[in-house]
């Protein structure tokens, strides 16, 4: 039998578990693992955001299961490069309403850049421009400069603050630390990268322009386009000309994608074979680590193929 001062308490305790309940993370869901790297920065040891693309998927061309579709309508906010990179979601990001969806490109201080011109214009933007696969408006690898990288963190921090005040401080220290490793490795990879900016290079898709702009590598020369789509024979025929007028001396095929076609292109050329890139983040271990881990990994590959000879 209790005594009357162990029934207060308990039923004290009864009485705050509906407010310590309230007082919960937001439940975050993200759309591929260099987004979920970032947001499971800021969230520290508050919580795991979930992610949907599952490994080796395609961003351009996933499919969501029924069950991710179901999830997605318990999240209190879906954090995700936007509709240029993942059409597939725009359909649930609409449904979910603006408070409960925080689409990255569209972030204030990202640094955006166009497909147009071989993908060598740059332009800082507010909000996002639309993507088709004519291969016009915005790039959507944004995730491959390291600046916008900082300026998401900051992001997702004041998303998760407003939504969350009680751990407002968590998210912003949590932030700035992250901060803080990206430019340290930022300065990292220049120094790295160094010696082989004047090396032009092939690779299977136009994704890396935000990487070599910001590390002042040359353009890479792509195959396919940037939604990785199969090129045309007309392409094919265009590709093979641009690699012999560039000069690239190594061609590098990609992580999930069939190298057959970049070999038929390269093929009796005097390129060397590099290791497969990995702008997606496929190979490596999900969590906290591997926005750091894509970004080493890009520059590690190319050094070791473009320091050749």
């Amino acid at each position: 039998m209790h005594t009357p001062f162990l029934r207060l308490i308990l039923t004290g305790t009864t009485a705050l578990a509906p407010a310590l309940a309230l007082a919960k993370p937001p439940a975050v869901v993200t759309d591929i693992p260099a987004v979920q790297a970032l947001a499971q920065q800021v969230m520290g040891d508050l919580g795991q955001p979930g992610v949907l693309m599952d490994q080796g998927g395609d961003p351009h061309h996933y499919q969501l299961r029924p069950s991710q579709a179901a999830s997605l309508q318990d999240a209190d906010l879906l954090v995700w490069i936007g509709p240029e990179l993942t059409p597939w979601l725009t359909r649930s990001a609409d449904s979910l309403g603006p408070d409960r969806s925080l689409p990255l490109l569209a972030q204030s201080g990202t640094h955006l850049r166009s497909y147009a011109g071989n993908g060598d214009e740059d332009h800082d933007h507010a909000e996002g421009d639309g993507h088709d696969h004519d291969h016009d408006g915005t790039d959507p690898h944004a995730w491959l400069d390291p600046q916008n990288g900082v300026t998401w963190l900051n992001a997702l921090a004041g998303a998760l603050a407003q939504r969350d005040p009680e751990n407002a401080a968590t998210y912003q220290a949590n932030a700035a630390k992250g901060v803080a490793q990206i430019e340290a490795l930022d300065a990292t990879l220049k120094a790295e990268l160094a010696p082989v900016q004047g090396k032009p290079f092939v690779v299977f898709h136009d994704a890396y322009g935000y990487f070599t702009a910001h590390f002042g590598l040359p353009p890479a020369v792509a195959v396919s386009l940037g939604d990785a789509s199969t090129p045309s024979a007309a392409r094919l025929s265009q590709i093979r000309a641009q690699i012999h007028d560039s000069g690239a001396v190594c061609a590098f095929p990609e992580r999930n994608h069939d190298a057959r076609l970049l070999e038929a292109v390269t093929e009796g050329s005097n390129l060397r074979p590099g290791a497969a890139l990995d702008p997606e983040g496929t190979a490596a271990e999900r969590g906290a680590g591997l926005y750091a881990a894509i970004l080493q990994g890009l520059a590690t590959t190319l050094v070791d193929c473009l320091s050749q000879g």
